[in-house]
């Protein structure tokens, strides 16, 4: 029976049972050591089991926490024997390759999630499931980075997942955004009668003083009493204050202590031990003493209350019973038995060099080269933070004089493909007095000035820097493409900070030595980005001989798009962002897809394609924060801002924009606040508020300002000149339109072009301001840029109007109010409106368009199921399980005003 829990049984049984009707999730619950956690979980998982669901679980183990996928395999193993039904091979096989039962190529972390929310969906389609995963906090990474992607996918399922961890444990579950639970003491009503029902022999002083030591600690209440024995009936009795966690470890050791040696040996190495495997820890327990235990050697353990014997495993009843038995060992007794285990485990060379590396008390070579060998295969597994971790712990056995800096710069270098940069420059630290190659030490040199701030300002730290990435180019197989993978953070920090011309120069030049064929797309990238204002021209001409299937790598295409948006190349960024994009999905790469779909979702924005800047900005902002990438969600989030004001949303535009502001600023980004003051400047424009409009775009191209950013301030440049104008202030509208139109010749940025043709009319004087709104609008000069084309067309028929050419007005107001219905930019159209209907012509409201009744997610996935993806295609590309696509498919088909999938192609969805 629980005692105290019933508001939370209730709140768990209720999501189980809004599972069992089709709407999933999880909760992760909170709680200190003996809490309850682990009773609670037990309880809600009979109840759900009563009702019908199929329950699946795993136990996170401390001493599994480096195996990669141990806890998923625990978990979904039962359900992989031989082929599933529910997965595509593709999906089987990285499943498979993850928990190191098939070889192949490495799958990455979200292929693997993917196949596992598969296969828990077409699980969940036969029966309701729950999903329960305790001490998750000794889950390996892996497994929790996988956990916390399905988690996150739940609602659509027939599944609900419950994870829980330790208070004060540092876990990936801490910022996975999932509901949590915080499980408190229980109340001194609950505890009573929870001690009464165990204890109900306890002289009443006694039971007073053991309800105010324990402090409402289910688990205290429970063992404390236990460990008094005959002395619980007496008034008094010695009991010593000691924190609660040390009481219940005392309690456990007093209880172990009195088992027959052979069943301590076995407890020791059960506690060592990663899975638990009785066979496999009797052999390894008559190695350490020479004596074969048996399951009957075991009961005095099981009558104590230690341990479950549950089939051929051997459980501990809770884990600090484990962690308390480990810990108490003498030390040369634990690495004896570590020892043993590598023994028996000669077969399985990943958890072997585990044992083997615990058994090791000081420096060893052979088993370090035995451990770098475990992580060269979690690499292959597609565990890299495993990996890094693993060689990490190799470094540690080595002599500085072997192996070890060589294992330290192998770390560091994962750790930075992982993003883990403060990890990475602490390892390379680590490694600097360590005995290295010279190809190794250049490499070392290499990465620690890419990851010195401070080299990112100093001319004379930077030429150093590119005399080492000559050198390492000629040095070894690849040196040119590590060491320009090296210049690549340089040169996004010269566009996001603010360096000197000559900072700029060596970038560049050290890119440019580095090439080693024309059009080289990293070395265009790195010149954009370090330099847009001498560099662009060069880039923009560079590129005009490249197309995106020249470029393979889609991080390759990702970073070259991205760099054409930052010189404001737009047009010809799009191409290497789509492909980028695709490839990306493709390879499951998330965390460079949402960076690829946030500089789409910006790019979109600027070509007028807004309908593809909102999907492609929600799912941005979504991955992003999946993948641990914060910084870009705010991205993403500033465009979801920019685009609801364009719908006509001000209270959304204005609230993120607030609320992403302070993220900024909480978190020091502010090199991001440039693309804030843009999208408040556009809310502004939106609700004709033009004075605020000025003063914010104009703080992005203030060098004094916080938010100064002057290759963002230029995004904006178009609505800060028309701000200028409507507020009087012609002379910053003058002074404003010869930069722009000095740089956009300089550069022959495509983007500054159109925005030179754009605000020409809005500065010209009155007799040139017509022939300067023809030309405009009947060049080409702003064919890709149909938004502005549309302001244009609104700004020359608003012009008409005022000089009372009020039928003349009509054709070109009439064609903005079109454009602007067309691209779902309500705000500006309801001001052509008004101003058609002051030119004389009846016009009425902006008609339902049912595509923009979707949400970007839907409108996705309408738009894949029109083009004849099916329901498990168009889930692997969105990474959502083809039962959530099938869903989403249910509520598009009444806002489109259809029935089913074959009538998709009568809706128009919208081509951009």
């Amino acid at each position: 029976m629980l005692y105290g829990r019933e508001a939370e049984l209730r709140l768990l049984s209720d999501l189980v049972s809004r599972g069992r009707a089709g709407g999933g999730g999880a909760v992760l619950l909170r709680g200190e050591a003996g809490i309850g956690k682990t009773t609670l979980l037990h309880a809600v998982q009979e109840d759900a089991v009563a009702h019908g669901c199929r329950a699946l679980s795993a136990l996170g183990v401390q001493s599994e926490a480096s195996v990669p996928f141990a806890g998923l395999h625990q978990l979904l193993n039962p359900m992989l024997v031989g082929r599933s039904p529910f997965l595509a091979a593709r999906q089987q096989e990285a499943l498979e390759v993850a928990f190191g039962t098939a070889e192949g190529a490495a799958p990455g972390m979200f292929s693997v999630g993917l196949a596992s929310l598969e296969l828990i969906s077409g699980l969940a389609g036969r029966s309701p499931l729950l999903l329960v995963i305790d001490d998750a906090h000794w889950i390996d990474g892996p497994s929790i980075e996988v956990l916390a992607f399905v988690a996150r996918r739940l609602e659509a399922e027939r599944a609900v997942m419950l994870l829980a961890v330790r208070e004060g444990h540092d876990t990936p579950l801490n910022d996975a955004g999932l509901p949590e639970l915080q499980l408190a003491q229980l109340d001194s009503d609950a505890a009573r009668k929870l001690l009464t029902a165990r204890a109900p022999d306890l002289h009443h002083s006694l039971r007073d003083r053991l309800l105010a030591e324990a402090a409402g600690n289910p688990l205290a209440l429970i063992e404390l009493p236990a460990a008094l024995g005959d002395d619980a009936g007496a008034e008094e009795t010695t009991l010593p204050w000691l924190p609660t966690t040390r009481r219940l470890e005392r309690s456990f050791l007093s209880r172990a202590s009195t088992l027959p040696d052979l069943a301590q040996t076995v407890l020791l190495i059960a506690a060592a031990d990663d899975e638990g495997d009785l066979a496999e820890i009797f052999q390894a327990a008559e190695l350490l003493d020479g004596t074969a235990p048996s399951v009957a050697s075991l009961e005095p353990a099981v009558d104590a209350g230690l341990i479950e014997i549950r089939g051929r495993e051997i459980r501990f009843r809770h884990p600090l019973i484990r962690s308390a038995i480990y810990n108490a060992t003498t030390p040369s007794r634990r690495l004896a038995g570590h020892a043993a285990l590598a023994t028996v485990l000669a077969g399985q060379q990943e958890r072997r060099a585990r044992h083997r590396a615990a058994a090791t008390p000081g420096v060893d070579d052979d088993v370090a080269l035995d451990l770098e060998a475990a992580a060269v295969r979690a690499l292959g597994r597609g565990a890299p933070r495993a990996a890094a971790e693993a060689l990490r712990h190799a470094a540690y056995l080595s002599d500085p004089d072997t192996h070890r800096g060589r294992l330290l710069l192998r770390a560091a270098e994962i750790n930075f493909e992982l993003g883990d940069v403060t990890v990475a420059r602490r390892q390379l630290a680590e490694a600097e007095p360590a005995k290295l190659g010279s190809g190794e030490r250049l490499r070392l040199t290499l990465w620690t000035e890419a990851f010195n701030e401070e080299s990112w300002y100093s001319p004379e730290r930077v030429r150093a820097f590119a005399d080492v990435a000559d050198r390492l180019a000629y040095a070894e197989s690849g040196g040119a493409a590590l060491a320009l993978r090296a210049l690549w953070p340089l040169s996004i920090s010269c566009w996001y900070g603010d360096p000197t011309q000559e900072t700029r120069d060596i970038v560049v030049k050290a890119a440019r030595r580095l090439q080693t064929r024309d059009s080289e797309p990293m070395v265009l990238s790195i010149a954009a980005c370090a330099d847009p204002a001498e560099e662009t021209a060069w880039v923009i001409d560079a590129v005009g001989r490249l197309t995106p299937e020249a470029v393979r790598d889609p991080a390759e295409q990702h970073a070259l798009g991205a760099s054409l948006t930052a010189v404001w190349a737009y047009d010809l960024s799009w191409p290497f962002l789509c492909a980028a994009v695709e490839g990306l999905r493709r390879e499951g790469r998330l965390g460079l897809l949402g960076e690829a779909l946030a500089s789409q979702a910006w790019a979109a924005i600027h070509l007028g394609k807004h309908r593809l800047a909102r999907t492609a900005a929600e799912e941005a902002r979504r991955l992003s924060r999946d993948t641990g990438r914060p910084r870009w969600a705010l991205v993403a989030d500033l465009a979801i801002a920019t685009l609801a004001s364009e719908r006509g949303e001000p209270d959304i535009a204005n609230e993120i924009i607030r609320t992403t502001e302070a993220e900024l600023l909480s978190v020091g980004a502010q090199s991001i606040l440039g693309f804030a003051q843009f999208a408040r400047g556009r809310y502004a424009m939106v609700n004709n508020q033009y004075n605020d409009a000025f003063e914010q775009l104009a703080r992005v191209l203030d060098r004094n300002d916080i938010a100064y950013h002057p290759f963002v301030g230029y995004q904006g440049i178009g609505d800060l000149i028309e701000a200028a104008v409507r507020t009087g202030r012609d002379e910053e509208a003058q002074h404003y339109a010869a930069q722009l139109g000095a740089l956009a010749e300089k550069t022959t940025a495509p983007y500054l072009r159109a925005m030179v043709a754009y605000v020409g009319p809005l500065v010209a004087p009155d007799e040139k301001v017509e022939s300067l709104y023809k030309s405009a609008l009947d060049t080409r000069a702003l064919t890709n840029w149909p938004f502005h084309r549309a302001r244009l067309l609104l700004g020359y028929g608003r012009w008409l109007r005022r000089q009372r050419r009020l039928v003349e007005a009509r054709r070109p107001l009439r064609a903005a109010v079109e454009s602007f219905d067309a691209l779902g930019v309500k705000a500006f159209g309801q001001d052509a409106r008004a101003e058609l209907r002051a030119a004389g012509e009846t016009v009425g409201g902006p008609g339902l368009d049912r595509v923009d009744t979707l949400t970007p997610q839907e409108l996705q996935i309408a738009k894949m199921a029109a083009g004849g993806l099916t329901n498990r295609e168009i889930g692997a590309r969105l990474f959502i399980s083809h039962r959530t696509v099938g869903q989403h498919l249910h509520r598009i088909f009444p806002k489109l005003g259809i029935t089913s999938r074959g009538q998709l192609h009568l809706a128009d969805l919208g081509g951009d």
